[in-house]
């Protein structure tokens, strides 16, 4: 790697710490973004080390780990799964002992997260469109041409870009709790409740297993039905009036309304109607019986 730049006091808190955060020495600092350097020649630890030892970025230092071979590479991938960028060299142990890193690091390890920076001393060796194109990277260097003004620059895109990955991560993972928490909640429901749902013309688009129990017709035999299946007219004219009225401006509506099933009896039913935000199935009713009903024999 090139030292050949004047100073490197240009690179120190490179980003103002977001107000209220922990200042240097107290005792909640951040945690530092972990660095992994994978080279087997020790020098070029040493001066990527000390070129980058005095980066800050959104507040937090640079924390070095150091492997010298590409198992010795995934084997602190596999323990530190935090690791934020990788400095990878090409060539170790064998000449593509760097390209095989990379790749396990995203197949093997399943790591989407980590921004990997490749760097070889030896760029005749392997081309640097192909190894972008063939390999998830993200960056690809020649050692003589990384000054440490372009170490540093290196360095901050790919913490910026992790950064954002991890948040985005965070969010994802926290909707995803979300949503099995929902589909729990729906589950239940969907044990003791009668859910149908309509379309844009009126007709039954989806029932539940409970809808098809109570009123006897199998799915196949409701979907696509008209509601006359279950209510021959002429309906409530009240009821109709309030329910098209509150669904038209985006309201529910909830009543007790009178439906037949196929062997004939009636089921009194406290219904609730609400629009969705949905085209295809701009409806839905959730109703529960009101009543015990009948066994038939």
């Amino acid at each position: 790697m090139n030292q050949n730049d004047d100073d490197t006091d240009w690179m120190i808190e490179d980003e103002v710490a977001p107000v209220g955060a922990p200042q240097a020495g107290a005792s909640a600092a951040p945690p530092p973004w972990r660095v992994l350097i994978v080279d087997d020649d020790v020098d070029v630890h040493v001066v990527t080390k000390f070129s980058l030892s005095n980066v800050c970025f959104l507040g937090r230092r640079l924390s070095f780990l150091h492997a010298y071979s590409g198992e010795e590479a995934l084997n602190t991938l596999r323990n530190t799964p935090d690791i934020a960028l990788v400095l990878l060299d090409v060539i170790m142990e064998t000449s593509d002992a760097g390209l095989n890193v990379a790749r396990q690091i995203r197949d093997a390890l399943h790591n989407q997260l980590v921004r990997i920076v490749l760097r070889t001393g030896q760029p005749g060796q392997a081309l640097e469109h192909s190894i972008i194109l063939d390999y998830d990277i993200n960056d690809f260097w020649c050692k003589t041409d990384l000054t440490t003004r372009k170490l540093f620059t290196t360095v901050i895109s790919s913490l910026r870009a992790y950064n954002g990955l991890e948040e985005a991560h965070r969010q994802t993972v926290a909707l995803r709790k979300e949503l099995d928490h929902a589909q729990r909640l729906l589950a239940a429901v969907d044990q003791h409740a009668i859910i149908m749902t309509l379309n844009q013309r009126g007709k039954i688009a989806t029932v539940n297993d409970k809808f098809s129990h109570v009123f006897q017709f199998t799915r196949d035999e409701l979907i696509g039905a008209d509601l006359r299946l279950l209510h021959p007219p002429p309906y409530p004219q009240d009821q109709l009036a309030d329910a098209l009225r509150a669904v038209k401006e985006g309201e529910s509506w909830t009543d007790v309304v009178t439906a037949w099933r196929r062997d004939g009896q009636e089921v009194r039913l406290r219904v609730t109607v609400s629009p969705l935000e949905e085209p295809a199935t701009p409806y839905i009713m959730v109703a529960s019986v009101l009543q015990p009903l009948k066994k038939s024999f």
